[in-house]
């Protein structure tokens, strides 16, 4: 069986192939595609892919946007992290998913699925609308700005302009990119849930730090991490083992 792959994430394209490949040596990846260009490109030329692997969120925009370009014939297994209420379109549309991340079981079990085939699923561009419909409108709006009371004053700071939430003795504090300090009346659960998890990541239980605040990682004993912010912190930034991989995989992506 030969696959194409796409997927804007080197761990997740990895870890999918080693999948594969544990499954059935057999299988041939014959290219990751990480953008919605590239698969245009690809595309729009004779290939032969027996199946496609595809991710619905890439570098440039969501996947669907190819097929507004070119036509694609390999059946679709897309990799989705969307919710359940999501994914009920896909079910009900005839493409198939896999819910990231993506563990052997559920991967096995797609590919079951496909060889049961009598014939490649088809996607209409009434399919590709609803569905891109309904992922749009799930889309979380996330905090852009924090109104600030500092003495006698409200003082808007926007989100992106914010270096790292942390604790100090029970009392959230906010440090600017330009190490400006303020106090928040809110609990770092609740300002977590706020923010776009792409720009900000809850590093330990005292710290939530911006991915541009970051200046250096360092490897720490038993599998943990420090991490070096600007401006610097007085506490040490731990990220406990459990957590390392993803918070790497949080920085590469």
């Amino acid at each position: 069986m030969k696959v194409i792959i796409v997927e804007d994430e080197v761990t997740a394209s990895d870890n999918l192939k080693y999948l594969l490949n544990a499954i059935d040596p057999d299988i041939e990846v014959l290219t990751v595609l990480d953008t919605v260009k590239s698969c245009i490109s690809y595309f729009s030329k004779q290939n032969e892919a027996d199946l496609i692997f595809m991710d619905i969120h890439l570098a440039d925009g969501l996947s669907f946007e190819i097929f507004d370009q070119v036509k694609v014939t390999p059946p679709i297994i897309f990799t989705t992290a969307y919710d359940e209420y999501a994914l009920k379109a896909f079910a009900v549309n005839s493409i198939d998913y896999i819910l990231k991340p993506i563990h052997e079981e559920e991967l096995l079990k797609a590919l079951d699925k496909y060889k049961n085939l009598t014939h490649a699923p088809s996607i209409s561009k009434t399919d590709i609308s609803d569905i891109m419909h309904l992922l749009q409108g799930q889309q979380k709006n996330y905090k852009a700005n924090y109104l600030i009371s500092h003495r006698d004053e409200l003082i808007p700071i926007k989100t992106e302009d914010i270096a790292y939430f942390y604790i100090d003795t029970g009392i959230v504090k906010v440090v600017t990119l330009l190490n400006k300090v303020f106090s928040m009346d809110k609990k770092l659960e609740d300002i977590e849930q706020e923010l776009n998890p792409t720009l900000f990541d809850r590093a330990n239980r005292q710290f939530i730090i911006n991915r541009n605040a970051i200046a250096k990682i360092k490897q720490y004993f038993g599998g943990k991490l420090i991490v070096n912010v600007n401006p610097p912190t007085s506490e040490r930034i731990v990220v406990s083992k459990a957590k390392a991989t993803q918070f790497k995989n949080w920085v590469n992506s």
